[in-house]
């Protein structure tokens, strides 16, 4: 267990240096179009400041790559966040060691400041142990936050170099809620404990799917990867998704999860096509006999029904990747059909973790973050997770 912000003596007048994710999606016009990031942090700004420290807060915009370009400046971001909580948000312009501290020197207890993009700096992302950079942050704050899940993969100055000199260094409560609720729910489930994998490969998920198989009870896999399982027991896929060079590991999956006794649920239907814009012929076919010249899109009827009696009698689930080309309405019944399963699930007490950036793009498409117990904010930290590697962003904070 890491320390949090509920484990911080006074801070009163204490200058709290936290790195959250307000890597949020913009219009040609730099208005921000989905502020579920900036809303997901808003309990740490609070409880910061009902705790009377200055806050000042390091973020990223997109891919700079250690440029200063203003197409990536995080002053839009600084005057929505204004404008959402009613009260100034000082934006920091100068760079860190060259002005910054001398702009922050006015900042009153409770009040918020934004640092300019901190990929702007080549050193943020850098590879080497220099620690130059992370000195230069550090002598920004009295104390260390990390509230940003969605970067703890990243083993970058912000998100886990400066922790390792200021101290102390703690979670803040978006980061703790994650942290607690894909814990829970990998470590110490309610049982039956169901994990649905989805996406379009099977390499990109093997770590995932190792894990889960040492941990659930049922694993539902779907979406294109489905499809190198059924071409690897010799089924027909026609023109399906398939990595040829993955049909051992599918096999030597299926064999895992036979030995510890793990019930893999797959399509027995699907909805095949022969024109992917969804405009061309759809039909339901067996998943091991797709014609010529159609590739599966979507889950069928059948296979939906079958998905759904799974998770409606499970007490923990973790969904990460959808069943289907959900992107196109016409191929999206089959994640929808699950998704509503997981909320009915959710509805009966069942925990329902939704992990992994298309997941929770399907998710937030068709329902809304309360209908589950957890939506996670990080696609790459969250697969990571769920795959057991080490988070640098999480291993580098205080311990309990």
């Amino acid at each position: 267990m890491k320390k949090s912000i509920h484990d911080l003596g006074d801070i009163k007048g204490k200058r709290a240096l936290v790195r959250v994710d307000v890597n949020v999606p913009m219009d040609e016009n730099k208005n921000v179009t989905d502020d579920t990031r900036i809303r997901a942090i808003l309990p740490t700004l609070q409880f910061l400041k009902d705790k009377g420290a200055k806050i000042i807060l390091m973020a990223h915009l997109g891919r700079p790559k250690g440029e200063w370009k203003t197409e990536f400046s995080l002053e839009p971001v600084a005057k929505y966040m204004s404008k959402l909580l009613g009260e100034d948000v000082l934006f920091v312009k100068s760079p860190v060691g060259k002005g910054a501290d001398k702009e922050l020197e006015a900042l009153k207890d409770g009040q918020i400041a934004l640092l300019e993009n901190i990929r702007f700096y080549k050193e943020e992302e850098a590879k080497d142990d220099d620690m130059t950079f992370a000195e230069e942050l550090a002598k920004l704050g009295d104390f260390y936050v990390n509230d940003a899940f969605g970067a703890a993969h990243r083993k970058h100055t912000s998100t886990a170099k400066v922790a390792h000199i200021l101290k102390p260094a703690v979670s803040g409560l978006l980061m703790e809620k994650e942290l607690r609720c894909l814990s829970q729910a990998l470590d110490n489930p309610v049982r039956p404990f169901t994990a649905v994998v989805g996406g379009a490969k099977v390499s990109s998920k093997i770590g995932v799917l190792e894990n889960l198989i040492d941990k659930v009870d049922n694993l539902i896999i779907g979406g294109g990867m489905a499809y190198t399982f059924v071409k690897a027991n010799g089924g027909k896929i026609g023109n399906s998704i398939c990595e040829d060079d993955q049909m051992d590991v599918a096999k030597a999956i299926e064999k895992k999860a036979a030995d510890k006794g793990v019930k893999i649920v797959m399509a027995t239907d699907v909805l095949a096509t022969d024109d992917f814009s969804g405009k061309g012929t759809n039909k339901v076919v067996d998943v091991k006999n797709i014609p010529d010249g159609f590739e599966g899109v979507d889950a069928g009827p059948e296979t939906q029904k079958a998905f759904a009696e799974v998770l409606k009698n499970s007490k923990t689930i973790l969904m990460n990747g959808p069943v289907g080309a959900f992107e196109n309405p016409a191929f999206a019944n089959g994640t929808k059909a699950v998704l509503q399963a997981i909320v009915d699930a959710t509805k009966n007490g069942a925990v329902s973790v939704i992990g992994g950036g298309d997941s929770v793009s399907a998710a937030k498409q068709f329902f809304k973050a309360e209908d589950f117990t957890h939506v996670s904010t990080g696609g790459g930290a969250s697969l990571e997770f769920i795959e057991g590697k080490v988070l640098p962003g999480v291993a580098a904070l205080d311990d309990k």
